[in-house]
């Protein structure tokens, strides 16, 4: 498995296990600075490696009216004073191959949005920033598949990739975790991360009502993959989830983060010496792709 450098952090196998986290998109400065303070402070007690994250844009909302964030230039100024002001590594997403450049100079590591994980001229314009590149995988997509989207990075010779699990379609409205994807995905030979926040969303239903995210699930959902061998968690936290202004259905209320984390890391130090589970070479996923 690659080890994936992150501003110091390695991700990956026989490292602790790592988290991303932060609101999902940046609502303003004084927000960000505090949640990344509050989140900082957790992560040092628990001695846990922190990357912090927020979408200077979110394009993909139900409304045209919804909030998508200040944009590129501010999202990454806000960004750039996280990193000078905590000195700590920062993550957002990029729907634009244009904005690629200006996210090379301050992102430590750029998101690929999962409805966009198949788009070749976003991959190859992220991969040519040589920064980190966390793919997270399309709910359309088989675990497998994602080896197309590592294809195309590695093409442009960056091999520091981070695969994300997200959740997959069942039916129209829901997504489940087939906790199988994080081992296919880790044999691919990159190290995985779990996204539980957004496994949880209940489509067709606004992030901004209650209805539009199953919050109960977060926990159980988090130690079943935690104890699958996951390399990092991406939580989408808030201090004020009632009042955010984008997934507040589906974020974790901040106050609870610490909890959540505390079990994580007993159960990765529980599990990560017995990695792998399995025999190497026992499967060969290449063997089930459709013909």
């Amino acid at each position: 498995m690659r080890i994936v450098d992150v501003a110091g952090i390695k991700i990956g196998q026989g490292h602790p296990l790592a988290l991303i986290a932060g609101p999902c998109v940046i609502e303003s400065e004084d927000i960000v600075l505090k949640t990344a303070e509050q989140v900082k402070t957790i992560a040092d007690k628990l001695n846990m490696p922190f990357i912090f994250k927020s979408s200077y844009l979110k394009d993909n909302r139900s409304s045209a009216k919804s909030y998508q964030g200040p944009g590129v230039d501010e999202g990454l100024r806000i960004l750039q004073k996280v990193k000078e002001t905590f000195g700590i590594p920062v993550l957002s997403d990029i729907h634009d191959q244009h904005d690629a450049p200006a996210c090379g100079q301050v992102l430590d590591v750029i998101q690929i949005p999962a409805f966009l994980s198949m788009q070749t001229s976003l991959l190859l314009a992220v991969a040519k920033t040589g920064k980190v590149i966390n793919v997270k995988k399309g709910q359309f997509l088989a675990a497998s598949d994602m080896q197309t989207a590592i294809n195309k990075i590695t093409g442009e010779g960056n091999d520091q990739i981070l695969l994300t699990e997200r959740g997959t379609f069942f039916g129209y409205h829901n997504l489940i975790i087939d906790m199988r994807n994080l081992k296919i995905m880790r044999d691919l030979g990159y190290p995985v991360v779990l996204d539980p926040t957004h496994a949880i969303r209940k489509y067709g239903v606004s992030s901004s009502d209650r209805r539009g995210g199953a919050k109960e699930f977060i926990f159980s959902l988090t130690r079943a993959g935690v104890a699958a061998g996951v390399d990092a968690l991406f939580i989408e936290t808030h201090p004020d989830c009632d009042g955010a202004l984008c997934d507040a259905a589906s974020m974790l209320p901040l106050q609870k983060l610490e909890e959540l984390l505390k079990q994580a890391k007993a159960i990765d130090e529980l599990i990560k010496p017995q990695l792998p589970f399995d025999e190497v070479g026992i499967y060969d996923y290449k063997d089930y792709q459709p013909k």
